[in-house]
């Protein structure tokens, strides 16, 4: 046995360099990036839905993305509208397709029941199920109002 051995020792040597090299690939391909970062953000998942959509809308200008896209609110000041960007979680693609719906002031929005509700989020696109989970209805209850610090305590500052 020694013999075999002595006359094959450089194909084991061979065969067992390549084995290093193959399992090496592998197990290094199996590796995982860690972030070590304990730094928090809005974008975080446990952060305040209302404020998390706000940032993602505020992160991406919609004018840079589609210049089709106005960068002011949907309806000009003079026509009787609110600024409807004034309500987290709308942007300015979404205050111009409420824009097209006729939906241009905050009273409408606070005056909204289910069935209302469930009207206007199926003309949303890919933008359907905002109206409950940023509580559009509440925000524009107190934007209607005036209530301008009550808004604050509970959604935040205003636009």
């Amino acid at each position: 046995m020694s013999e075999l051995v002595a006359e094959q020792w450089p194909l084991i040597l061979v065969a067992l360099l390549i084995g290093i090299v193959v399992a090496f690939y592998l197990f290094r391909s199996t590796r995982r990036t860690r972030v070590t970062g304990a730094k928090s953000d809005v974008l975080d998942e446990g952060a305040d839905k209302a404020h998390r959509n706000a940032a993602l809308i505020d992160s991406a200008p919609a004018a840079a993305k589609d210049p089709a896209v106005p960068t002011t609110p949907s309806v000009a000041k003079g026509t009787g509208g609110d600024d409807l960007t004034r309500i987290k979680g709308v942007g300015p693609k979404l205050a111009a397709t409420l824009g097209e719906l006729g939906v241009t002031r905050f009273d409408q929005i606070a005056a909204w029941d289910d069935a209302e509700i469930e009207r206007v989020d199926a003309q949303l696109g890919r933008f359907q199920g905002r109206i409950r989970r940023d509580d559009w209805v509440g925000q524009a209850a107190l934007l209607a109002g005036g209530d301008t610090e009550a808004f604050k305590q509970k959604y935040g500052s205003t636009v």
